[in-house]
């Protein structure tokens, strides 16, 4: 399996996410080979969390130590049922944190996850 890692940015501006695209523009108009970044954004912790459920740590755990499994199987490794764990998988596919491969089952590609969370800036007295 592959090491990759997981970026997760919480709060970021729109304008840091996109100096960071731009940077990656430049390196490749350059003609350099920009080292592969997987990233999500979140706007504020409750956004994150509302995707990050205790349950969905588990689901990805889980999947991680398992490898590569069908939905079902998956739902009979966590004692949940189906319908539930098919629900919490299409989400995480959403947001790119859970891949389907080409014969339907799926794996949590990442073997690290690391979170920025950027507090709000200080307001003026």
């Amino acid at each position: 399996m592959n090491e990759r890692t997981l970026h997760v940015r919480v709060g970021d501006s729109a304008d840091a996410m996109l100096s960071r695209a731009s940077d990656t523009m430049k390196a490749l108009e350059r003609g350099e080979t920009p080292v592969p970044r997987f990233e999500v954004g979140f706007a504020n912790v409750g956004q994150m969390f509302a995707v990050f459920t205790p349950r969905r740590w588990e689901l990805l755990a889980t999947l991680r130590e398992a490898g590569a499994v069908s939905i079902a199987a998956l739902a009979r490794l966590l004692g949940r049922d189906y319908k539930n764990v098919h629900g919490d998988v299409m989400a995480l596919i959403e947001w790119m944190l859970i891949e389907r491969e080409q014969d339907g089952r799926v794996c949590a590609p990442y073997s690290e996850i690391v979170i920025d969370v950027r507090l709000p800036e200080r307001r003026a007295a």
